[in-house]
């Protein structure tokens, strides 16, 4: 039965900083009692990586990278919702950051801004100054799957330890489940 954990084997992050990117290995002490494992990194993407190590899609989180504009000032922040939702991008993003326009950012603007590979970005390690939009599901979750910003390796940790990372705040992100016509972009890469 899919799980948090998985059928995979947990180690202490603090002590295997090795698996994850540098960013995410020095920023460990912000998530006391998370653990890292190593995966296979072509089994990285969520909806695969639940299925083959049998975790939850409910207790997985994604974190996509969106940057937003107002005039000439760009603003990068990151967002989580579980891999089972989908992130108000355009309202509740946008307005949050007090931005005009909000769009995901290209792939290597995230890899060079974060440090971190797409497809294994996690808000553990980004820039302090950065915001992290969590989502209140996440936090209530208990424990969660995500990226350790390598795709070859994930970080369990309580979700409500990602809402007290350096600039994160929670609140609701998630587009209601049941409205298919609702037409806003997806977090889900």
């Amino acid at each position: 039965m899919p799980s948090a954990e998985g059928n995979l084997t947990w180690l202490p992050l603090t002590d295997h900083g090795d698996l994850v990117a540098p960013p995410v290995a020095a920023a460990a002490p912000l998530v006391p009692g998370a653990r890292v494992a190593p995966i296979d990194p072509h089994l990285a993407d969520t909806a695969t990586f639940c299925e083959t190590y049998a975790v939850a899609p409910d207790a997985s989180a994604n974190c996509v990278v969106v940057a937003g504009r107002r005039g000439e000032t760009v603003v990068h922040a990151a967002v989580m919702v579980l891999a089972t939702d989908r992130a108000d991008i355009n309202k509740v993003v946008r307005k949050e950051l007090g931005v005009r326009k909000v769009s995901f950012a290209a792939q290597d603007e995230a890899e060079a801004l974060t440090g971190m590979i797409q497809g294994g970005i996690t808000p553990i390690g980004l820039p302090e100054d950065w915001v992290i939009l969590v989502d209140d599901a996440v936090v209530a979750a208990g424990p969660v799957v995500v990226g350790g910003g390598v795709r070859g390796a994930k970080i369990l940790v309580d979700g409500a330890s990602l809402a007290s990372l350096p600039g994160a705040r929670a609140l609701p992100l998630a587009l209601p489940r049941h409205d298919p016509t609702t037409h806003h972009e997806e977090s889900r890469p």
